[in-house]
């Protein structure tokens, strides 16, 4: 009832400067139509009744009544949500949005701002121009920060430092020259970062013994073992240890069967010398053989010779003569 008296009062003054007022004051029927949010001025989806003129009068359940300044007038819209520098209140009859504090952009209510407008700083919910003790205004995010200490670009309070100034490394919340023990600087980061060391596996077994990659034909040779590298050390961590270790044995020299591939070339040169040296000998003794039967014909020879001067003379032989 209250509210149909309300909008029949702006109606009226609706009319005072509107030309057909005896028409919309003389047709009961054309007043209940406006009421009702039929007429054609009613074009929020919220509105539950509204007017040509002043827009919504009344809203739906849970929007919000929010008057927009048009000019000298003011027209009613229904919202789902106050704009910003308002906040929403309810009530069983209305629920309505209510302008903010001046000194805040936004807010909770009328005694809790969530962000103020320049000039001033936000603290536990309240727009001041300057910030208590221990707190310096931010023009950035128009609120009270920590105080930072001196090595400090940005903080948590004014004992924990989330960023330090330049040259300066950050660790535990505080601002360093040099890191602590077991700890490293990350020029990256600009912190300190914990150390990382070597780490390795067990030793392997002892290989067999060898020499010039042969396992036999000798008596002092060498074994060898590894290991692995299980984590590799950060910058200033402990460097791996050797991965690998060498020492002499000794072994009962036995024959090889058959050299490796590499030696193959060596005994094959080596046999062909030796198949050259007894070619050699055999040329030698074919000479020598050959000599000998020279020598032997040559004393046959001669002692032929002899025979025939000493033989008697006939005396034919000796007459003709």
């Amino acid at each position: 009832m209250q509210l149909q008296l309300i909008s029949f009062v702006l109606i009226i003054l609706h009319c005072m400067d509107y030309t057909g007022c005896q028409q919309h004051s003389s047709s009961r029927h054309r007043q209940h139509k406006q009421i009702s949010g039929v007429s054609s001025g009613c074009q929020q989806g919220g509105c539950l009744t509204c007017s040509d003129y002043n827009g919504c009068l009344s809203c739906k359940p849970r929007f919000f009544m929010h008057l927009e300044r048009i000019g000298m007038k003011q027209i009613g819209v229904c919202m789902t949500s106050c704009p910003p520098g308002f906040y929403g209140t309810r009530s069983p009859e209305r629920n309505t949005c209510t302008k903010c504090r001046s000194e805040c952009d936004s807010c909770f209510n009328k005694n809790f701002c969530t962000r103020c407008r320049a000039g001033f700083y936000l603290h536990l919910g309240k727009c001041q121009e300057s910030c208590p003790e221990g707190l310096v205004g931010s023009d950035t995010q128009r609120e009270c920060v920590p105080m930072c200490p001196v090595d400090c670009e940005s903080c948590v309070n004014s004992e924990t430092c989330t960023q330090c100034r330049l040259g300066l490394l950050q660790h535990g919340g505080r601002c360093l020259h040099l890191c602590p023990e077991e700890y490293e600087p990350n020029d990256n980061l600009m912190e300190c970062t914990p150390r990382v060391h070597c780490e390795v596996g067990e030793w392997s077994e002892w290989s067999e013994c060898s020499k010039s990659g042969r396992t036999c034909g000798f008596k002092r040779g060498q074994v060898t073992r590894t290991r692995q590298i299980l984590q590799y050390p950060s910058p200033f961590g402990t460097p791996c240890p050797e991965i690998s270790e060498v020492k002499d044995c000794v072994v009962k020299r036995r024959k090889c069967k058959e050299g490796p591939p590499r030696n193959r070339k060596y005994k094959d040169k080596q046999g062909g010398r030796r198949e050259r040296k007894r070619e050699r000998e055999r040329e030698r003794e074919r000479e020598a053989g050959e000599r000998e039967d020279s020598d032997n014909r040559n004393k046959t020879e001669h002692r032929h010779r002899r025979g025939h001067d000493t033989q008697p003379v006939s005396p034919e032989d000796s007459f003709v003569q």
